[in-house]
């Protein structure tokens, strides 16, 4: 009785004091749930004092769905949660997300669900609610018809509905519906999201349900995921060596088919395999008249089973975006079996993959119609493309696997996850949208349900990869950032961008030239006595350890006294404007230059060829007699002193002593080189092919 005259007396106290003025500013079903919960007779009992006004009416809206009272569903919490979840600092929270996920998980298993306006309106509330749960936070905002939610409480409530949107991928949703926005989620665009999410099903169920390929789809059981070319202002052109054929493009969850226009029907259709493991790649292509690349507007697909690749083209007037939506969704559909082969996933784990594979691909078709600041990226809106492109993608991917192989042990051991704590799956809600999928869906799943990705109060290893991946795909896109802020025009000032860069080591290179050519033969002889001393006493790998510890005290030392302080800019004189003329000769210069030491690298190639298959007996005599005194030298003398002889060799010759003797054999060993002949080139040309490819 106590608790509940507290109850009344706080309830009471809000309206007094206007502490519900915020709530009362429109007339809004906030609003008109509290004036009910103040009304009724259970309103003290049903008021949960660690909640705010806004959670308490989100609970209350669960335990109607729930058919439970509010106090037994907290009690039902108190129970079953584990003890870190109920942290007094954070279990307004907890609960708020076990009320939550627990009347998603029943809402989602009656069909018809995503057309319902008060489903809609109760995932944005509990959005709304997460971000003001416990009776001490004050909203930030107005709970009015504008309100709005931020990115946090969307990657956290949004996820327990599968088909809305996923760990992987919910961010960059949010990112997307939010773009004009300023990162804040409003309503009408939510329920313009699950507006087109719904048609999105609605058009999935009717190109699944129709004729269209029954006979090759019915013993896979597959969905028909898009259909394109039916429009003859949009056709589908399939390129085949030289031939082209406008079509019917067909893409389901195992497979593509591709069916050739004839005068009033479709050739038998073509399938291209996505699920067996043909070594299939697709890619983009570009596309034109009489073979030539003009336009990009095409993907190409090759496998194994198919001697020649095959190009589709999708034409459209501005941009290649059509194009780019079918690549990333049949990349997804590729992707998505081969981590189903690579980890050996069966059985209704399976289905649990393609179903996920399946919802991702409704996401973006629902996001296609949606107008935002930001153009749609296919890829970021698909789970195994983004896996594929994150630093740390192959990690998710492998924490994916783990999930379910620990679901498939937990089933087959009849072990039961409590599933208040946990979201619902792709499987458990797939009934609930009008279609049975794959082959193992028929079955009863009577060891338990398949949670799903996220977690009551906690975030689950595929939550935590995620979020590690994506920081460090943050790091990547700031460097990015950075290295495409400093790339430079023009040839010329390119070079005098790494001559600057160069120029340290250009300069010891330098010095290091004079020391060998002894220009300066005091510091060449100390130079030479100090190094010989070091190879003699085997000290060499001591000095490059200590070349390495100073390298990185000298970076630690910069930071230290760089803390705080601004980048200084690398500064680089630019070279004087060349037009247009003078940077193709500049151009047409290096590439002469490059052309003639590839020349020269072939001729000394060639010189090798000819000594060691002894073409030339003369001279391969010598050079098999040197190499051989070498081996004989290497094999009898210990390396340190190999190294020591051959340092002191290279390194004297040029001094005082040894100059003009050095001059004298460098002229006899160029006159013995320029006498031995290239072995013998011929070219052939290839026979042309009269088909063309």
């Amino acid at each position: 009785m106590a608790a509940v005259s507290k109850t009344r007396n706080m309830i009471e106290g809000f309206v007094r004091d206007g502490s519900f003025k915020w709530l009362l500013k429109n007339r809004n079903p906030f609003h008109e749930e509290f004036e009910e919960m103040k009304m009724s007779p259970s309103g003290d009992k049903n008021w949960i004092y660690e909640l705010s006004p806004v959670a308490n009416i989100v609970v209350r809206r669960c335990s109607k769905i729930l058919n439970i009272p509010t106090r037994l569903l907290q009690e039902n919490f108190n129970e079953e949660a584990p003890d870190v979840t109920k942290d007094p600092s954070r279990y307004a929270r907890n609960f708020l997300e076990y009320s939550c996920f627990r009347a998603l998980s029943l809402s989602t298993q009656i069909s018809g669900y995503m057309e319902d306006k008060k489903f809609r309106r109760l995932t944005f509330d509990m959005m709304l609610a997460w971000e003001v749960p416990d009776a001490a936070s004050q909203p930030s905002m107005d709970i009015d018809e504008d309100a709005t939610v931020g990115i946090e409480a969307f990657s956290r409530i949004v996820p327990a509905v599968p088909i809305i949107a996923d760990v992987i991928i919910s961010d960059y949703i949010f990112e997307f519906l939010t773009a004009s926005t300023g990162g804040r989620l409003q309503f009408s665009t939510f329920e313009k999201y699950l507006s087109g999410l719904e048609r999105a099903v609605r058009k999935l169920k009717s190109q699944s349900e129709s004729s269209l390929l029954s006979s090759q789809r019915s013993g896979r059981g597959e969905r028909v995921l898009e259909v394109d070319g039916t429009v003859t202002t949009q056709p589908v052109l399939q390129h085949v060596g030289i031939s082209t054929w406008p079509g019917r493009l067909t893409l389901t969850d195992h497979a593509m088919y591709f069916e050739a226009l004839r005068v009033v029907s479709y050739d038998k259709p073509t399938v291209y395999e996505l699920a067996d493991d043909l070594k299939q790649f697709v890619k983009p292509e570009l596309t034109g008249p009489w073979g030539t690349r003009l336009f990009d507007k095409a993907f190409l697909y090759k496998s194994v089973s198919l001697s020649d690749a095959i190009v589709m083209e999708l034409p459209e007037l501005k941009g290649h975006a059509r194009r780019d939506y079918w690549l990333a969704i049949i990349r997804e559909i590729l992707y998505a079996h081969r981590f189903i082969r690579k980890f050996q996933i069966t059985g209704v784990e399976r289905d649990e993959i393609l179903l996920k594979t399946i919802f991702g691909i409704l996401r973006v078709q629902a996001l296609k119609d949606i107008s935002s600041a930001i153009p749609l990226s296919f890829e970021a809106g698909l789970m195994f493309n983004v896996c594929d492109q994150l630093p740390g993608g192959d990690r998710i991917l492998e924490t994916i696997a783990t999930r379910s192989t620990t679901r498939e042990l937990d089933r087959n051991s009849n072990t039961m996850s409590t599933s208040g704590m946990y979201s619902i799956s792709a499987s458990t809600m797939a009934s609930s949208l009008g279609f049975v999928f794959g082959t193992s869906s028929n079955v009863p799943n009577k060891s338990g349900i398949i949670v799903g990705d996220v977690s009551v109060g906690e975030l689950t290893p595929l939550e935590k990869a995620v979020k590690e991946s994506r920081s460090n795909y943050k790091m990547v896109t700031n460097a990015q950032a950075a290295v495409d802020g400093v790339k430079v025009e023009g040839i010329d000032t390119n070079l005098a961008v790494m001559k600057e860069l160069i120029f340290p080591v250009t300069e010891l290179g330098n010095r290091l030239v004079k020391l060998f050519y002894w220009e300066e033969p005091v510091k060449s002889l100390a130079f030479c006595l100090v190094f010989t001393y070091v190879i003699y006493m085997g000290w060499f790998s001591y000095v490059l350890a200590l070349l390495l510890a100073f390298l990185a005290l000298f970076m630690m030392v910069t930071r230290c006294c760089s803390r705080g302080r601004p980048v200084d800019e690398f500064k680089v004189t630019a070279p004087p404007p060349m037009n247009t003329m003078e940077q193709l000769l500049a151009v047409q210069n290096a590439i002469s230059q490059a052309e003639e030491l590839i020349q020269d690298g072939n001729v000394v190639l060639l010189k090798l060829r000819g000594l060691l298959l002894s073409i030339f007996p003369q001279a391969s005599d010598r050079f098999a007699v040197a190499l051989g005194m070498s081996a004989v030298f290497v094999a009898f003398v210990p390396i340190r002193f190999v190294v020591l002889l051959v340092f002191l060799e290279e390194f004297t010759k040029y001094s005082p002593m040894r100059r003009s003797s050095t001059e004298r054999w460098n002229r006899r060993l160029r006159e013995w080189w320029f006498s031995i002949p290239a072995a013998p080139i011929v070219l052939e040309k290839l026979k042309e092919d009269k088909k063309k490819k």
